[in-house]
């Protein structure tokens, strides 16, 4: 069984024992969170849409931890100006183990 999930903002096609990095959620590690906007229920030869979610249907899952993603370098130039600008930045996140889909 599968299930489209919004999570913070990002639709996410997850699975039972899935371990997932979504955006940082302001949740303590080891701590249980539901997740109640399931958009779409499949597998076993059926699949239920939501309009736009699927009533009583939630995804629970386990905080893991917290950490930072890798750098990505934003790089900014105009040429002959003598205009250049770096930064850098590491994207926060969340990573989660989905326990239970419940339809």
């Amino acid at each position: 069984m599968y299930a489209v999930v919004d999570v913070a903002g990002s639709q996410i096609k997850v699975q039972e024992g899935d371990r997932i990095r979504v955006s940082r959620l302001s949740a303590e590690t080891g701590e249980t969170v539901t997740f109640d906007n399931v958009l779409l229920l499949g597998g076993d030869g059926e699949t239920k849409i939501g309009a736009p979610k699927i009533d009583g249907a939630h995804v629970e899952a386990s905080v893991l931890g917290h950490g930072r993603g890798k750098k990505v370098i934003v790089f900014k130039m105009k040429r002959r100006k003598g205009y250049r600008r770096k930064n850098g930045h590491r994207q926060p996140f969340t990573e989660i183990q989905i326990d239970k889909i419940s339809a």
